[in-house]
């Protein structure tokens, strides 16, 4: 069966008139970095008779299971030799490392979702067009269409830049949401940031409430909530409305002075960027705010009270706001340059399919994109990805430039300071200094 499928592949090679991946007579200069739609002169997979090389690169504490995919990868292909190399890369730090040198790079990496449109832009990702698809077809009974429809919108969102898409979604579970301590908190405390302060001051014998306002990740989330946007230029500038008026009718001053009154109540906590495990460790809050990342630290803080759920609204006038959130994906994508693409094609599909989702949530409580692995009993009944899929409803995906960051820290860090007067006129002038910041130039 294998064998049929390799001739197959091959065939569908010499009909698209592309050079046999890994043959040795494509070098570098013939084929196309850019991996854009119909550009790439890389070829499907070669056939058995030759030792297919590939790098993997991916998170530390994701090595054990990629190890073990791997394996079951070259048992899916039992005719064909492999020789694949596994590497440790953060999937933060992913697109920092590969942009180094593109072509020193891993053939297929993982990287978080903000992460593609640099990496396009850089020539660093093969794209996953009709050539792909048809490789995807033949050996995997899949085209890219089936893998789009296999997985939440959002993550496909994610991994697609200017209607291609460039990426497998690997997970869907990168947003934030609110851990509490049941045993503190009613559910119905916990609904809105004026009764989660009230019931912390009244039963959380001094434990705070805690959240990062220093982060243009996290303190988007009031805004992104009131209908406010940022977006990304293709000059990778940023736009920003935040000093203005939303859709809803709520102004950014507004905004920020909800966010100033949640800052100066005895019951919060400013957690500086990075720290929320440590505080959470500390045993110092009862509720926080954060991610799936830190279920094990606020399950063994809060105990048998250990809960979460989506985010509380805030008041602004007589009305309750819901705060927004980032959501995202984790996404896994293969080198414009990789010799044997249409290979780590399947690789990297192989290892964000259904069953592999499904592995990485029970090895490692990963929340799946995939939409079949995303509805079993088993993720449902996780405390912290139920509360991220739950927010994801009111989550958005961030669209921002590189200008955009350190100016947000800094707003949120004046506003967890209280460093901004609560006049209208002054949290204007906040507002405006931060969009000037952040609307700049890219020098």
């Amino acid at each position: 069966m294998k064998k049929r499928l390799v001739t197959l592949i091959l065939s569908m090679a010499m009909v698209l008139s592309l050079a046999a991946c890994g043959g040795g007579s494509q070098n570098k200069e013939t084929q196309a970095p850019s991996g854009n739609a119909g550009e790439t002169s890389q070829a499907a997979p070669a056939g058995t008779g030759e030792t297919i090389k590939l790098t993997l690169w991916g998170a530390e504490e994701d090595q054990t299971y990629l190890s073990g995919r791997v394996e079951a990868f070259k048992q899916a292909y039992p005719d064909q030799t492999f020789d694949i190399q596994i590497g440790v890369e953060s999937e933060s730090t992913a697109k920092d490392t590969v942009l180094t040198d593109i072509e020193a790079a891993a053939d297929i990496f993982s990287f978080a979702d903000d992460q593609l449109a640099d990496l396009v832009d850089a020539g660093a990702l093969l794209a996953l067009d009709d050539t792909m698809s048809q490789v995807l077809q033949a050996y995997a009974g899949k085209t890219i269409d089936d893998v789009k429809a296999a997985n939440v919108a959002v993550s496909v969102d994610d991994a697609t830049y200017n209607d291609t898409l460039y990426a497998f979604p690997t997970s869907a579970d990168n947003g934030y949401f609110l851990y509490y301590d049941a045993n503190v908190f009613t559910e119905d405390d916990v609904k809105t940031w004026d009764g989660l302060l009230a019931a912390a001051a009244e039963k959380g014998e001094g434990k705070k409430v805690g959240m990062t306002f220093a982060s243009g990740w996290y303190n988007a989330g009031f805004f992104y909530g009131a209908g406010f946007t940022t977006g990304r230029n293709d000059d990778g500038t940023t736009t920003m409305d935040w000093n203005g008026t939303s859709p809803s009718g709520i102004t950014g001053v507004q905004v920020t002075q909800a966010m100033l009154k949640i800052a100066a109540d005895p019951s919060f906590m400013a957690v500086a960027d990075g720290d929320l495990s440590n505080q959470i460790n500390s045993g110092k809050l009862c509720a926080v705010v954060s991610g799936t990342w830190d279920a094990d630290p606020a399950q063994k803080a809060f105990g048998d009270g250990y809960a979460a759920t989506v985010l509380p609204t805030y008041t602004v006038g007589d009305q309750q706001v819901q705060t927004g959130s980032v959501g995202g994906a984790k996404l896994m994508g293969v080198n414009a340059h990789c010799e044997n693409s249409g290979w780590a094609v399947l690789l990297a599909d192989f290892l964000t399919n259904e069953e592999s989702q499904t592995i990485h949530f029970e090895e490692r409580q990963v929340g799946p994109s995939n939409i079949n692995a995303q509805n079993s009993d088993a993720v449902k009944e996780n405390v912290a990805i139920n509360a991220v899929l739950q927010q994801s409803q009111f989550a958005v995906i961030q669209k921002a430039g590189g200008k955009y960051w350190d100016p947000a820290k800094t707003f949120g860090e004046k506003i967890a300071q209280g460093a901004i007067a609560g006049d209208d006129a002054s949290v204007q002038a906040a507002l405006d200094e931060l969009v000037e910041g952040v609307t700049a130039p890219i020098n």
